[in-house]
């Protein structure tokens, strides 16, 4: 198999809009959870988010274009063009075009278009729909707006699996590259989904918080942890074959060396209580990688801030690593940023990419006490320490779980 390598990175997200600004607040435990200013909250009983600041599509596109594209699509556009400029692509001839694919998803799309044309459609009637309701819809086009924005022309695809729909688009990115199908992947994830519906609807499933403190609205692994926290942003990693790489003289951040997919198989919500399936797909992952639970340091949790999901992957975490579990730092970038819903994966592996190059792991924010089961070292503190490799977590609801193994790059 053709190795793979991380040589560009790019970020929209509640805490900053370029990776630099995201990874700096992450380390500083900046919380980007504020009360929703994207729609009137009266009567809800959720009321924060974690919402993107000052994003300006017009930074990236002009007025035409950001008009065809809702807020998801946009924030994916912007996301890889910092991720294609860091990476030092562009110009691409025509036989280079057509190796250089994508692989971004979202796991809602736009509801926000959803709601706009169904109240047209009740108010004024079906020949009053928007003309493109659809395409600004659904969620494959953040992965088509994307290729058309930049002329990418390979292969383009939009892996759908709720709240890890972004590890999987990484993952599914990286054995395109392995097995041939294309020598540059742009991949990541998108989501901007804090509207009315979308928080309506994850409250009905009490799955929010409705804490109305900032600071202890998202809380992972911690006893007093009372749900999540919607977030939305991009984040998108270009990924790129070794030799392709090395030809280019491109800078080299990290090396994809592992990826596990499973199923629970057991409920369209909850996670299966022993954590097996995500514990199969953390070994999956190490062993693609030919690593130890001893090789690895840290783990970037999917870490949710509900009750079940982190007692879970707690277990999980014991059952792929055995008695090393006990020797990582385990941390949740949710507890800043909050639930990005199909874009964490992609924020996550930033985060995990940037962890590697720097030696530094980021505190789980607000962590104080965990409860007795989940008694491993959740990192309530930044930390300086040497990673050589880590994984990033992803659940989603159906029973999806995905890891990625991240790894320093060694010729």
């Amino acid at each position: 198999m053709r190795r793979v390598v991380v040589t560009g990175m790019g970020v929209i997200s509640p805490v900053g809009n370029s990776t630099e600004a995201y990874w700096e607040s992450l380390k500083t435990k900046k919380v980007g959870i504020a009360p929703i200013t994207h729609f009137d909250t009266e009567g809800y009983k959720a009321t924060l988010a974690a919402e993107v600041k000052d994003f300006d599509p017009l930074s990236v596109m002009d007025a035409k274009e950001a008009r065809r594209m809702e807020l998801f699509s946009q924030y994916a556009v912007a996301a890889a063009a910092e991720a294609l400029s860091q990476a030092g692509i562009a110009d691409l001839s025509e036989e280079e075009s057509y190796r250089t694919g994508v692989s971004i998803g979202s796991g809602i799309g736009s509801l926000q278009i959803f709601e706009q044309a169904h109240t047209k459609l009740l108010e004024k009637g079906p020949g009053r729909m928007p003309t493109l309701f659809v395409p600004l819809m659904i969620s494959n086009m953040a992965a088509g707006n994307v290729g058309i924005h930049f002329g990418l022309k390979g292969k383009n695809i939009n892996v759908v699996t709720a709240c890890a729909t972004g590890t999987h688009s990484i993952g599914e990115a990286y054995r395109s590259i392995q097995v041939g199908d294309a020598d540059v992947m742009v991949a990541g994830g998108t989501e901007a989904a804090i509207c009315p519906m979308g928080v309506a609807g994850f409250t009905a499933l009490t799955a929010l918080s409705k804490e109305t403190d900032p600071l202890r609205a998202s809380l992972p692994f911690d006893k007093d942890r009372s749900g999540f926290v919607m977030g939305e942003g991009a984040g998108v990693l270009v990924l790129e074959e070794l030799s392709h790489a090395q030809k280019r003289g491109a800078k080299i951040f990290a090396e994809v060396a592992g990826y596990g997919a499973t199923s629970d198989a057991y409920h369209i919500t909850s996670p299966v209580e022993t954590g097996e399936g995500a514990a199969r797909a953390m070994k999956l992952a190490m062993d693609e990688a030919l690593l130890a639970p001893e090789e690895i340091q840290y783990i970037n949790a999917h870490g949710t801030a509900t009750h079940l999901n982190d007692l879970c992957e707690t277990r999980a975490i014991k059952t792929a690593f055995g008695e090393a579990a006990y020797q990582l730092n385990i941390n949740s970038t949710k507890s800043m940023i909050g639930h990005c819903l199909g874009a964490a994966g992609g924020l996550e592996a930033v985060a995990c990419v940037k962890t590697i190059e720097e030696g530094y792991i980021h505190a789980t924010a607000g962590f104080q006490e965990a409860e007795e089961e989940m008694d491993l070292n959740y990192t309530a503190e930044g930390i300086a320490r040497e990673v050589t490799a880590c994984l990033s977590n992803s659940l989603g609801f159906g029973g999806h779980n995905a890891t990625l193994l991240f790894k320093k790059y060694v010729e």
